[in-house]
């Protein structure tokens, strides 16, 4: 048995932060019911198209495990249909922009009375304060939250990364707010709202840089390169480049092939614990010992030294074959894999960690699936709806229409496009 199997999700979500939400509780079992405009549904169906005509790899990457309804909300059979689906369901999750749930004439309290055991989720991009009317994008999200800030190197500008910690980070924790919502459902009986902010979501995960804004107080950050270069600090965490965030320093060092390749990196981290064996496997056993190297605090001004004498070691090999080397002194390290290397990783492909899917239109292409492992909940990964696929099915066989009350709703036109005007001859 599926870990969320008998949850009904009425998914209003589109484009990321929403989608990878739902998406997850899909994962676990849970029905997730996406209901779409008619003729034109989330609008990734059509963004990033690499084939044309076809459901692109933005849509499908996100939309796993999910059935499709189309409706038209303004449509009073489309309203209709939409009460019965609040009535049914045990969750409903959006992104809208601010206020669009109400326009809509949903408002919380509407909801609740309709179904006071329905937990209404939301992203939003920003909590209450002087922005909560303001659209939030990704890297808005990461710019207000606190990450921008702090990536990047001290001499540039600030840097958004590659990945999507406004968006996806988002919508894991609407997620984990789901789950407990509905944990607590159990002892209370009672609905409730769910809210998770954008720039939440990043401020949260880029704790450890509120936590050295608060250090910064206390004097200079030792284990940031500008220390050992002697360079000031500032009134605000600075852009550390790819020095550690936590107490152990680290770097992101060239192997062999760097010229070219330029992936041909690997991350080695200097822990003190095995500070003897990086002497003995770089050829300088007499840092074990001498004063200026021996300890950690003796260490922290010449940082960029230190490393530089490691990288020569690491161009003289392969990052593969340092991670080896390393590995076997429980030297702290990881190579820099490229997207191309996970695609083709055959031990992510075992765990189910990327996924090959089939599906009618596209034909077969890879995705992520579900990083979170439950030994009695295993995860299947199923192809995204087409645009309205399940709209029959839902209606009759979650909603109990009649086939005269479904064929009402078609002929209202709430569940098709109108049709388009032929101009006149």
């Amino acid at each position: 048995m599926k870990a969320l199997a008998g949850v009904k999700i009425l998914d209003f979500t589109h484009v990321q932060s929403g989608p990878t939400c739902t998406q997850l509780l899909a994962w676990f079992g849970a029905d997730v019911i996406k209901v779409e405009r008619p003729g034109v549904g989330d609008i990734t169906r059509g963004q990033l198209q690499d084939i044309p005509k076809v459901d692109s790899l933005y849509f499908t990457m996100l939309n796993h495990n999910k059935r499709s309804i189309t409706l038209d909300t303004k449509n009073p059979k489309g309203k209709e249909v939409l009460e019965r689906l609040i009535k049914e369901c045990d969750v409903l999750v959006e992104n809208f922009g601010p206020g669009v749930l109400d326009r809509m004439g949903f408002p919380w309290e509407t909801i609740h009375k309709l179904n006071p055991k329905m937990i209404v989720a939301s992203i939003k991009g920003f909590g209450p304060g002087p922005y909560e009317d303001c659209k939030v994008y990704e890297n808005v999200a990461q710019c207000t939250g606190g990450a921008a800030s702090t990536t990047g190197f001290r001499d540039g500008p600030p840097l958004v990364t590659g990945a999507q910690i406004g968006d996806s980070g988002t919508g894991l924790h609407l997620a984990l707010g789901i789950v407990t919502a509905l944990y607590q459902r159990t002892h209370s009986g009672k609905g409730q709202r769910v809210t998770c902010a954008m720039q939440d979501g990043v401020l949260n995960l880029a704790r450890v840089k509120l936590r050295d804004q608060q250090r910064l107080a206390h004097g200079p950050l030792k284990e940031y390169s500008q220390f050992g270069e002697g360079v000031p600090f500032g009134a605000a965490v600075p852009r550390a480049g790819n020095d550690s965030g936590g107490g152990q320093p680290g770097r992101i060092l060239k192997c062999k092939g760097w010229e070219t390749d330029p992936d041909a990196y690997i991350y080695f981290i200097t822990q003190a614990p095995v500070w003897e064996k990086i002497c003995d496997v770089i050829g300088e056993p007499t840092w074990k010992t001498d004063p200026e190297y021996a300890t950690p605090a003796a260490r922290l001004p010449k940082l960029n030294a230190i490393f530089a004498r490691i990288e020569q070691w690491t161009m003289t090999k392969t990052k593969f074959e340092a991670m080896d080397i390393l590995n076997q002194d429980d030297i702290p390290c990881g190579p820099i894999l490229s997207m191309k290397e996970l695609a083709e990783d055959q031990s992510l492909r075992a765990t189910g960690t990327v996924v090959e899917v089939d599906h009618p239109t596209r034909g077969k292409y890879l995705s992520v699936g579900n990083p979170i492992k439950l030994s009695d909940s295993p995860a299947e990964v199923k192809r995204s709806p087409l645009l309205g696929e399940h709209t029959d099915e839902i209606l009759s066989s979650v909603l109990k229409f009649s086939p005269a009350e479904i064929a009402a709703i078609k002929a209202a036109g709430a569940t098709e496009p109108p049709p388009k005007k032929v101009a006149a001859e």
